[in-house]
């Protein structure tokens, strides 16, 4: 899927599936977490399989959404981006990151299903992974599944970009939550998650 697919305001804005202002599964501490619309990956087994589709979800201004980052930074350790495939909206992706990493000191983590060459071969590479602290790589391979560590599967490699987290880290956070919202909703979060 070619860059800038949201149309005109393809710098400032992102197609987000849903925005969880506080998780403790994914990542270390309690973190805000952003999953993104649309991903032409196809993993087969992935869990979100919703997040796929170019429509759908809402779309935000990146200023909006670093509005609603900077509201919780002082609940919050960092951001989370999953989805759908947050490298298919690299450049509103990386207005926000820029943000984040720029105007707050919350670490940001990053699910990608590009492999660690990939992602080197991106345009604006080096800007990107200059704003994030962990990247997980790889497509997801049920064949392979493992569901700790923040991997999904065996094959997923994991980058510590900055020296602000280790493996220990991420080996002690919980494998998956249930929440309850205040509108009653029930949100399943997590590497190990099971759906009914």
């Amino acid at each position: 899927m070619a860059e800038g697919w949201v149309g005109d305001g393809a710098v400032t804005k992102l197609r987000l599936h849903a925005f969880l202002p506080f998780s403790r599964a994914n990542g270390p501490g309690v973190r805000a977490v952003i999953w993104v619309q649309g991903c032409s990956l196809g993993c087969p087994g992935c869990f979100n399989p919703e997040t796929h589709p170019f429509t759908g979800g809402e779309l935000v201004s990146v200023g909006d959404l670093f509005e609603r980052i900077a509201a919780l930074k002082k609940a919050v350790e960092g951001i989370t981006i999953s989805g759908g495939e947050p490298f298919q909206q690299r450049r509103p992706l990386l207005a926000l990151l820029w943000r984040v990493r720029q105007e707050t000191t919350l670490s940001v983590v990053l699910f990608t299903g590009y492999t660690w060459d990939e992602v080197q071969r991106m345009p604006d590479a080096d800007a990107l992974l200059a704003c994030i602290d962990v990247l997980i790589a790889g497509r997801y391979d049920q064949t392979r599944r493992l569901a700790r560590d923040l991997r999904g599967s065996a094959n997923k490699t994991v980058h510590f970009l900055t020296n602000r987290y280790t493996m220990e880290d991420l080996q002690a956070v919980p494998y998956a939550e249930v929440i309850i919202t205040a509108e009653g909703n029930v949100v399943m979060s997590g590497i190990e998650v099971v759906r009914w």
